[in-house]
């Protein structure tokens, strides 16, 4: 899959800007808040309906405008062109595919998959268990419609339960408990199903990542994935009637604090080099080759299980590597195919050897100074 072009409008910084993309290498190199990672979180928004950071559609706004919107036509099979529109005195955002409004998110995600590598991916490796899941998550779901569903599914079940346990505690009733069995039956059938999914992504996932870290520290380190579940049995009998078992025991307490105390949505992922617990031992080196590894073993997987080739975003990540590794990660990058590279450092860039096909777009004060 191809993106491009791309046409931003009222976005950041970027009060009116289209830019045609090279297939393979795009550099995108700018000064620190010229709006060059705005061009990736564009890329971003209309892959996924969304952006990769924490901030509100409406803070995506221009200054003194009312809307934004972005546009742009990915290649592949067939020809998709896609809008992203946003106005925030209606505070409503709409996701047009081929000029047909879609109103769920759900119907987008893993169409054009997408790839971001950041520095906050430190979070992935360092952070807390919600980080990793989410990381973990977010590749299934690219790559399975059906585990989206089940997991959206899943949350909601689990805001229900919550809010019916919260009134039992207040309410000091029991009038609420045969719904309360209801939800956490449901609880239990599609936890069941998650963790094996899970399981499932774990055991076939580490693969890619041995073969990623390989590819950038030549098999210094070997690299290793555990997931922490209730459960070391990965068996839907055994997880199904221990998930059961779980409830009934922690019944009461689940009451008593009104809140789910059981299922995947507390499971953790850990990350071992040589079998030493990277957030422990790891070093800030391993940390970030780590992250990097994971971020093209994620490629290459939603690659193999959808058969479409992702769009690879890296955001400001070779100003904190040395030469050896900034030397490798780019020989990679020729394997993956389209990507986009923001730097701020033009002299970094002269040392990637730069091919015909590559592209180099400056970006100064929101504006394409060469696109």
């Amino acid at each position: 899959m191809i993106l491009e072009n791309i046409e931003l409008r009222n976005f950041r910084l970027h009060k009116n800007n289209s830019i045609k993309f090279s297939d393979k290498l795009n550099y995108i190199v700018g000064g620190n808040g010229h709006g060059k990672t705005t061009v990736l979180e564009a890329i971003y928004y209309l892959s996924t309906t969304k952006g990769f950071g924490q901030t509100g559609d409406s803070e995506a706004i221009s200054f003194g405008e009312n809307f934004f919107e972005l546009k742009g036509k990915f290649i592949s099979l067939t020809n998709n062109q896609v809008r992203v529109f946003f106005d925030a005195v209606e505070r409503r955002k709409k996701y047009f595919l081929n000029d047909k409004q879609i109103f769920k998110p759900s119907e987008i995600i893993g169409k054009f998959p997408v790839v971001i590598l950041s520095l906050a991916d430190h979070e992935i490796t360092m952070g807390t268990p919600a980080n990793r899941r989410k990381f973990v998550d977010s590749i299934i779901s690219q790559a399975s419609g059906t585990y989206l569903k089940m997991l959206l599914e899943y949350k909601r079940t689990l805001k229900y339960r919550a809010s019916i346990l919260q009134q039992i505690r207040e309410n000091k009733s029991n009038k609420s408990l045969a719904e309360l069995d209801a939800w956490t039956e449901t609880l239990i059938k599609l936890g069941a199903e998650i963790i094996l999914h899970r399981q499932s992504f774990v055991s076939e996932f580490e693969k890619y990542v041995e073969t990623a870290y390989k590819k950038i520290m030549d098999e210094v380190e070997i690299p290793r994935i555990n997931y922490v579940t209730f459960s070391t049995e990965f068996n839907k009998q055994n997880i199904f009637v221990k998930l059961q078992k779980s409830f009934e025991e922690r019944r009461d307490l689940e009451i008593a604090r009104g809140t789910n105390l059981i299922g995947p949505h507390r499971d953790d992922f850990e990350f071992y080099l040589n079998e030493k617990l990277l957030k422990k031992f790891g070093s800030q080196g391993q940390h970030k080759t780590f992250q990097i590894a994971l971020r093209f073993a994620q490629f290459y997987y939603i690659k193999d299980k959808s058969g479409e080739t992702p769009i690879f975003l890296m955001d400001d990540i070779f100003g904190e590597l040395d030469s050896y590794r900034s030397e490798k990660i780019r020989d990679y990058l020729d394997k993956v195919g389209q990507a986009f590279i923001t730097m701020t450092d033009f002299t970094r860039f002269e040392k990637f050897q730069k091919n015909e096909s590559d592209k180099l777009i400056l970006i100064e004060n929101g504006k394409v100074a060469n696109a």
